[in-house]
């Protein structure tokens, strides 16, 4: 028998979403921060963390899980993150595309953060080409608040949707670091337009 594409796609969204809850993982997203973390071991014991765009909180919970006591993580989001009861995680109210952003960001950091995360998106307007620029300017301000924040060999993660702005992008990543890729965690919907770049060993141009 084949199975509906429709009814497969609902049965996977229900799947995270039930895990998410059966985990207490404050979102069913946080798997996508995962998988791509257990893969490619970017978030490691002791870094410090910046989630841009970081509510309602499930890639705090992961990065938290990852980092460990001797870490530390910081959330920044235009919402304000209901609380953890943890002393090594933080969150702010900012807005990523605010340069003072940067400075806010930068007073809370023990020290450079060794990887920056960005799940932010766009207000999705239905207008494919409108929601695709959206989302590159907003990978772009997450890439300038790395480029900011990181110190060197530090990693990037950073959500982008495909369209035909996205390999400049990709190319402007490549300037800042060792290696760079697209991936699609498996938690991320399969028609889905989502990609993430990652991005490791940060280096500052001379």
């Amino acid at each position: 028998m084949i199975l509906p594409k429709a009814w497969i796609k609902e049965r996977k969204r229900e799947y995270y979403y039930r895990k998410a809850k059966e985990e207490e993982y404050r979102s069913r997203a946080a798997y996508k921060l995962l998988q791509a973390a257990e893969k490619y071991r970017f978030i490691k014991p002791g870094y410090v963390v910046v989630d841009l765009g970081a509510a309602p909180g499930g890639w705090l919970q992961v990065s938290r899980e990852l980092v460990g006591e001797k870490g530390f993580v910081l959330g920044v989001d235009l919402k304000q993150i209901l609380p953890f009861d943890l002393s090594n995680v933080c969150t702010i109210v900012g807005d990523i595309t605010d340069p003072q952003t940067i400075s806010a960001i930068r007073e809370v950091l023990p020290s450079p953060a060794d990887v920056v995360l960005s799940d932010v998106s766009p207000n999705i307007s239905g207008i494919w080409e409108l929601d695709h620029a959206r989302q590159i300017d907003l990978a772009r301000k997450s890439l300038q608040i790395a480029l900011s924040t990181l110190k060197p060999r530090g990693n990037f993660f950073v959500k982008v949707f495909q369209g035909d702005m996205l390999n400049d992008f990709f190319k402007e990543v490549k300037q800042h670091f060792v290696f760079v890729k697209l991936i699609k965690p498996k938690a991320s919907r399969a028609k889905s337009s989502e990609l993430y770049i990652l991005a490791l060993d940060f280096f500052k141009k001379s």
